[in-house]
């Protein structure tokens, strides 16, 4: 079976892919074993992200080569400003969230570097690099998320967060984006390949630093 390029910068990225997917962390969601401060700062740090990335999704759109990855793009925007904005609120209300943590909190240093990642990528990466800090996103969640048990936590704040990640939806969003950016790198010179490397490696490490916040 032919390499695919994600496969290709995902191998590139090890051990840091495998320390993500199978965090700790992520088996305390499982077992609804996280404690609660824990997952307050954890989804607290996270809602950061949301704004940064639908700037990344909207980059995607602006710079994708043909209309059926615009329309595929455009479909995701939906979800993350719909049940995954909903899921934040109810969590936040559940752990007891003020306010001024939802929307301007203390930054931890893993939640700056992601952010600077994304925030890189869309204002001077190309489609290729912004694919590639998406699909890390995207795919190390549904790799954890995977691998979670058929019977969820009780605690809807840790059950919901999995099948967020692992539902049929979300699993169809991943193959696309893993299958985009196998498309977009076939056609990439060694130059351009490199530097997608770079960026997947970078945002690998970042997700594994994001756990490791928070995570003692």
């Amino acid at each position: 079976m032919t390499e695919t390029f994600t496969d290709w910068l995902r191998q590139r990225s090890e051990p840091d892919w495998t320390a993500v997917v199978t965090h700790p962390f992520t088996q305390g969601l499982f077992d609804g074993l996280v404690p609660v401060e824990s997952m307050r700062s954890y989804l607290v740090q996270d809602y950061q992200f949301v704004d940064d990335f639908l700037a990344l999704l909207g980059s995607a759109v602006a710079k994708a080569d043909r209309y059926s990855s615009r329309l595929a793009i455009a479909g995701s925007i939906a979800v993350v400003t719909s049940e995954e904005n909903t899921y934040f609120q109810r969590a936040f209300d559940a752990l007891g969230v003020g306010e001024a943590d939802r929307v301007r909190p203390v930054l931890d240093e893993a939640t700056v570097a992601f952010r600077d990642v994304m925030n890189d990528a869309n204002a001077n990466g190309s489609y290729a690099e912004v694919l590639t800090v998406l699909t890390v996103a995207e795919w190390t969640y549904l790799e954890w998320a995977m691998r979670a048990p058929a019977s969820p936590p009780e605690n809807f704040v840790h059950a919901e967060w999995i099948t967020l990640h692992n539902n049929p939806g979300f699993q169809g969003w991943v193959r696309w984006l893993c299958g985009e950016l196998d498309r977009i790198g076939a056609d990439l010179d060694e130059r351009e390949r490199a530097r997608c490397l770079r960026v997947f490696q970078q945002a690998t490490r970042c997700e594994l630093d994001f756990f490791n916040a928070h995570w003692k």
